[in-house]
């Protein structure tokens, strides 16, 4: 289950008492407060805490006081124009804790972005549930032929049966295991930090992490893109949602320039000046390696 019952008692407390404050509350996110969203099998995102609004952004940028003294119209403007021309400090004003519970190796991929506070479940200190991350059906693919990194297409019949069997498998074998080690029934027991290391890279942890709009917008660039791996991608997804109620200026101004947009090099550039001026363009006059424009093309053709 996505929440245990004890964390649930503790949401269901926590929603139960509001209280009065002085600083700047978003009402959007004030709706997604201790919520957790279901992700995966048994994964969650919920906010912990968050600090700002978009009009914290625009107070920055102005170096004013209060709310500001320009209409929401100019602030949405100051927005879009501090997003086009990537400044930072104005959205480093806005900040976000949230608790995540993901596989272990979607935690790897994450901990990448190292522009955050990062407080995990310890497993020398605790012991993991017996709860692991198994793919359904439609997210079992074969290795891409293109990308080395990337998946191909969808295994089907006995071939994506036969991978999903070891996988629940081997996921089981392992926890009996560790279970065994570290049982203290007529045996020392081994030490959790040693025993952990049994376990397979899909089991689940948990997090607090906390980051700034600015560095979250990066980490969600990169992991709410349609060529990310999906395991990652639907927790940057449930993330976009939350911060779009959160500061609905900002986000449109990043889905706009960032998620939506495209980023092209000086080659790339002026090849589409090239082909606007009515020049037929192929990659062999690009100046681009194959590769290069593999990419440019879908850009042009197909972002997604």
């Amino acid at each position: 289950m996505p929440l245990s019952a004890e964390q649930q008692a503790e949401i269901d407390e926590q929603r139960s008492q509001p209280g009065q404050t002085l600083r700047a509350v978003s009402p959007g996110m004030e709706q997604h407060l201790y919520k957790a969203q279901p992700v995966l099998d048994h994964g969650f995102v919920r906010v912990i805490d968050y600090m700002g609004d978009d009009a914290a952004i625009c107070q920055a940028a102005r170096v004013s006081y209060g709310r500001g003294t320009k209409s929401v119209q100019n602030d949405e403007g100051l927005i879009r124009y501090l997003m086009r021309h990537w400044h930072s400090t104005p959205f480093e004003m806005c900040e976000i804790k949230l608790h995540v519970k993901l596989p272990v190796f979607v935690a790897r991929q994450w901990i990448r972005h190292r522009t955050a506070n990062v407080n995990e479940y310890s497993a020398r200190y605790s012991i993991l549930d017996r709860e692991f991350y198994i793919p359904a059906p439609e997210h079992i693919n074969a290795q891409s032929v293109v990308n080395n990194q990337g998946r191909g297409g969808v295994l089907e019949g006995d071939e994506a049966a036969r991978v999903l069997e070891i996988l629940k498998a081997d996921s089981h074998r392992c926890y009996d295991n560790y279970e065994q080690m570290i049982s203290q029934d007529g045996q020392d027991g081994l030490a959790r930090e040693l025993a952990r290391m049994n376990l397979p890279a899909n089991v689940y942890t948990q997090w607090y992490w906390k980051v700034d709009l600015h560095n979250l917008f990066h980490f969600l660039r990169l992991r709410a893109d349609a060529h990310a791996q999906y395991e990652i991608r639907v927790y940057a997804d449930a993330i976009c949602a939350m911060v779009a109620d959160w500061v609905p200026a900002a986000y449109r101004a990043f889905e706009d320039y960032r998620l939506g947009g495209a980023t092209m090099s000086g080659k790339a550039l002026d090849c589409v000046r090239r082909m606007l001026k009515g020049e037929e363009v192929t990659q062999e006059t690009s100046g681009m390696s194959k590769g290069e424009w593999r990419e440019f093309m879908g850009v042009l053709n197909d972002p997604a």
